[in-house]
């Protein structure tokens, strides 16, 4: 097969929607290298996964030549890559993040976008007015002309059926996976690289994740005044709601307790999950919830919300909890910190869990369904 993709993010976003870009294209090149990849890009910048694909015979990289197109980049994402499918005898040509071209009914293979979650559409408040209006033409318009939608999770799936009407039968639900790296035990060496690198603590709680309102790390905050002396490492770009984070930590005097990671690279990341003691992710709403997948591959134990998609990536053994309940939270990582055991077997029951989500299992059922 030739298959295609919107592969703007794989190149451009560090975490989120370009993690789930980069392991899918590099998962696919490994486990199936007799198909040809194509990947569409505005920009194609110096990083560890363009040199990667750049090298591989079987991976193409196509991005704007002509002056009008690189002067108008956005415009050539949404109308000018169209051609250029035919040319190339695509088969299939995936948008990997929510998004298809506006002119791709021109398009003679198949269409497939995955989206990840309709948060904007849920929570309105949470977005400027003009952003959702945006994302709402671009997701609805991508869930109308595809021949199949990839949901992230069940979730997600209910939401684009409620949201767009669209009818069941052409929804797919494919999880997400993280990288392979994340499913191995890192080497003391590396272990004492990373410790050195960050000054971690000898043991730590661990929150990844942008600091936003949604994803409610002053809940996990406000818990620690209720656990005993441990610190609380926290990765993540910082927003707004970052101010709100911090007049909580100076006021109730917990400087000494919080250390923030603004950027860990991919390869530190794996090591700074297996090193934590506890994974707490008291996000309110998600379309899936990768870091949970991370923390559970990387043989960490996880307390994170109960209800929405979060009991899917998590899987039956993970801790949940109310997530505007400290008190809750609080007793739950007390649980996890005063007990080996409890810790042990719930590492290594999110381990058996997560091997649904290996890059072998979720790239099977990818090929399975281009092909179809």
């Amino acid at each position: 097969m030739n298959i295609a993709f919107d592969a703007k993010r794989a190149f451009l976003n560090s975490s989120g929607l370009g993690n789930y870009a980069r392991t899918l294209i590099k998962s696919l090149h490994q486990y199936y290298p007799e198909n040809k990849y194509s990947l569409f890009t505005t920009h194609q910048p110096d990083t560890d996964f363009q040199k990667f694909v750049s090298v591989q015979k079987n991976i193409s990289i196509q991005e704007p030549h002509r002056f009008i197109d690189k002067t108008l980049r956005s415009r050539w994402r949404s109308f000018g890559i169209t051609e250029l499918l035919n040319d190339l005898h695509i088969n299939v040509y995936h948008g990997l993040s929510n998004e298809l071209p506006f002119n791709i009914k021109n398009f003679k293979g198949k269409k497939i976008v995955t989206v990840h979650d309709l948060i904007f559409l849920r929570y309105p408040k949470l977005y400027p007015f003009l952003d959702s209006k945006i994302y709402n033409k671009k997701f609805r318009h991508a869930c109308d002309i595809a021949d199949v939608i990839i949901a992230i999770s069940e979730e997600t799936k209910r939401d684009i059926e409620k949201y767009y009407f669209i009818p069941e039968n052409k929804i797919k639900v494919i999880y997400q996976s993280c990288d392979e790296q994340y499913y191995q035990n890192p080497s003391v060496t590396r272990i004492q690289e990373v410790i050195d690198k960050h000054k971690l603590p000898e043991i730590f709680l661990l929150y990844v994740g942008t600091i936003e309102e949604r994803k409610n790390l002053l809940t996990l905050i406000k818990a620690l005044k209720q656990v005993k002396d441990i610190p609380l490492v926290i990765v993540g770009k910082k927003k707004s709601y970052f101010k709100t984070v911090m007049e909580y930590i100076r006021k109730n005097k917990l400087e000494n307790r919080v250390q923030f990671l603004e950027y860990a690279s991919n390869t530190d990341l794996p090591v700074i999950y297996s090193l934590a003691t506890v994974f707490v992710f008291p996000s309110v709403l998600e379309g899936f919830g990768i870091p949970i997948i991370e923390a559970l591959t990387s043989k960490t134990p996880v307390i994170t919300t109960l209800g929405g998609c979060f009991p899917e990536a998590g899987g039956p053994d993970t801790l949940y909890i109310n997530p505007d309940d400290e008190h809750e939270l609080a007793e739950k990582i007390n649980v996890l910190l005063n007990s080996e055991s409890t810790r042990t077997h719930i590492s290594e029951k999110g381990f058996e869990y997560a091997q649904k989500f290996h890059p072998r299992n979720i790239t099977k059922q990818l090929i399975s369904l281009y092909a179809s």
